[in-house]
């Protein structure tokens, strides 16, 4: 069976990588916390916590009734970005989700501000929440990458993800991440191909 095509029988994780605490909320390494948490008003619910897998979790459908009908599980690991994979791979296992059926969406430095593409599998692209979830389950997950743009001047990665977005952004944040959680969306419904073409920009 191709791994792109969705199974309706099996649930999806949709993990939205981030930091947790009000001090991460705006930053641009918390983008994937920002879709899963527009994906999750969605659906209806609220997170809670799941026990013990460090993460907030929603469990719910998405997609029209009948056989494109999907059951995910939203989640946003707690543990901090660099230690996500231990709670994606406990959640991974608790669920029954097959590793390709797993989204990560994520910040991206190397696409332009606002931009997505999607894909399946591949590297972490120097990314801690992809390296620490490689580590724990294999690449062979999705991910929706967010492009954030690199950082300006001689400014360090680190100081440029964990910063806010700038008040120019987030003049158009709210329609990307909108645009995003579509993404993620179409590619569960539909599959890879069919959300590539339709959001990779």
């Amino acid at each position: 069976m191709d791994v792109t095509t969705p199974v309706s029988s099996d649930p999806w994780l949709i993990v939205g990588l981030g930091n947790p605490g009000p001090e991460y909320a705006m930053n641009r390494h918390n983008v994937g916390f920002m879709v899963a948490d527009l994906l999750a008003e969605r659906i209806g619910g609220k997170f809670k916590r799941a026990g013990k897998a460090q993460a907030q979790v929603l469990e719910g459908r998405i997609g029209p009734v009948g056989p494109a009908n999907r059951r995910v599980i939203v989640a946003k690991p707690m543990s901090y970005m660099n230690l996500s994979g231990g709670p994606v791979n406990a959640l991974k296992d608790f669920y029954k989700v097959p590793v390709a059926n797993v989204v990560a969406v994520h910040d991206e430095l190397d696409i332009d501000y606002g931009v997505l593409r999607l894909k399946l599998g591949g590297g972490d692209n120097g990314h801690n929440g992809l390296k620490s979830m490689t580590k724990a389950m294999g690449s062979d997950y999705h991910r929706v990458r967010f492009g954030i743009g690199r950082p300006p001047g001689r400014m360090q990665v680190a100081d440029f993800v964990l910063k806010d977005f700038s008040s120019a952004e987030r003049k158009e944040l709210d329609y990307f991440v909108d645009r995003a959680a579509d993404a993620v969306e179409c590619l569960v419904i539909e599959g890879l191909e069919r959300a590539q073409g339709a959001y990779n920009s």
